[in-house]
């Protein structure tokens, strides 16, 4: 096990991180499009209204806190409850519609850590499902983690500037009388810390994960082929089915020889985060996989090409000015209606040429918000890790070692979190196939 899991401890991770502003399951759509598009993961933890009679005098404690988170909601809950048919018909009553109807419903995505819980422990809880650790703020962290002795593995790791462990504790959310001295909590605040803050910080240890960082995700097992697709040719509509956990993703794929598929694009919570969710909803309603990823063009004269907005819910986006209008006018309930030409610009997925070929033709030439982000099988964990912060993105594609385009498998944070913490009795970089690409 690398000492740099031993020797830190979650608060080593929280510096600079802003206090945590609660985002309540009473607000509507509409604010939590703001919110996602302001937050720095791409998902906010939606939380119950907190009672002004919880604890006692009025102090809550972790358990209340615990019981009072609902889950995580992401653009692509957001983008799946917007296709509905009934949100579809009456956007604007859509929009209003509380965050409680939405979120999926989740209380063990979260939990609360003091501080001083080592790197490793708070490393375990993630590969078991959490994804946010809420944490303490503290007026002063002086960061010798090391400095406190906790019990691993059935033996007590020595205190370096101590030789006394009596004050040392068996559980891994309360801290060492050494490490209390050196933190101060701020009654009240907290902060979140996410996957990708583990993995930020992992990526500046690479020399003490040695030789893990330059072995390939192949080697070490880090590939998942348990992914979720959909082909090109199916409906949008049919990837929100039943929504993807982790990561939040579906593959949008064309089959190819041997029972092979070849990666077109994605419908994820990463490509939707900053999109128009109007445009976005309507899209995956309507359109087939491959159109709603490689993108319908303004001169495509196809029936499914045109879309009927009202004038004040017409795309709001910058990029909807391309958008050109009909000349033909209805009138549907009273509101003007003008026949709209959609366009994959409208969702922020950008083409740079004027024609929209077939699909599996020309995917390279499809390099704005629509591409898939893929790395090769021999690809090493640090290019991944790597690619994945670059990115603000949540996984990457795995393809085949000589075709960039048919998929394997996919890489996301649960993955490269058990492949940094795996024992490492066989690991030997194979330095001759890595490749370091992003």
């Amino acid at each position: 096990m690398a000492s740099v899991f031993l020797y830190h401890v979650v608060g080593d991770l929280t510096v600079g991180k802003p206090e945590l502003v609660e985002f309540l399951e009473t607000e509507t759509v509409e604010a939590a499009i703001r919110a996602i598009g302001e937050s720095m993961e791409g998902g906010i933890p939606v939380w119950r209204k907190r009672s002004h009679k919880s604890g006692v005098m009025g102090v809550e404690n972790a358990e209340m806190r615990q019981q009072r988170f609902v889950g995580i909601l992401n653009s692509l809950d957001l983008v799946a409850f917007l296709a509905r048919k009934e949100c579809l018909e009456d956007q604007e009553k859509a929009m209003r519609t509380l965050v409680s109807d939405v979120v999926v419903r989740n209380g063990s995505l979260l939990k609360e850590v003091d501080p001083a819980t080592r790197l490793i422990d708070a490393l375990e809880m993630m590969k078991q499902g959490v994804r946010r650790l809420l944490v303490p703020k503290s007026v002063v962290w002086k960061g010798m983690s090391k400095r406190f002795s906790i019990l691993y593995n059935g033996k007590w790791l020595k205190n370096l500037e101590s030789s006394s462990t009596n004050s040392a504790t068996n559980s891994i959310n309360r801290p060492s009388a050494s490490s209390t001295t050196a933190t101060t909590s701020i009654h009240g605040k907290f902060c979140c810390l996410s996957r990708e803050d583990v993995i930020r910080f992992l990526i500046g240890c690479l020399g003490a994960l040695a030789p893990l960082p330059l072995s390939s995700i192949s080697s070490l097992g880090a590939i998942n082929p348990n992914y979720h697709s959909i082909q090109a040719s199916n409906p949008a509509i049919e990837a929100i089915q039943k929504l993807p956990e982790d990561p939040s993703a579906v593959a949008v794929v064309e089959p190819i020889s041997d029972g092979r598929y070849k990666i077109l694009g994605e419908i994820s919570a990463c490509k939707l985060w900053k999109c128009d969710y109007l445009a976005a909803a309507w899209a995956l309603a309507n359109l087939s996989a491959g159109q709603f990823v490689m993108g319908v063009e303004d001169n495509v004269t196809s029936r499914s090409s045109l879309l009927l907005l009202p004038d004040d819910v017409m795309i709001n986006s910058a990029a909807a000015a391309t958008a050109t209008a009909g000349d033909n006018h209805s009138a549907v309930n009273g509101t003007t209606m003008r026949p709209k030409k959609f366009s994959s610009r409208s969702i922020g997925f950008v083409s740079t040429t004027p024609n929209s070929p077939s699909f599996g033709v020309g995917r390279s030439m499809y390099r704005g918000r629509s591409a898939p982000l893929t790395c090769k099988v021999t690809s090493s964990l640090a290019a991944v890790m790597a690619q994945m912060l670059s990115h603000r993105a949540t996984h990457v594609w795995v393809t085949d070692a000589e075709n960039d385009d048919v998929l394997v498998g996919v890489v996301g944070y649960a993955d490269i979190l058990a492949a940094v913490t795996r024992q490492p009795a066989a690991t030997v970089p194979d330095t001759n196939n890595v490749v370091l690409r992003e």
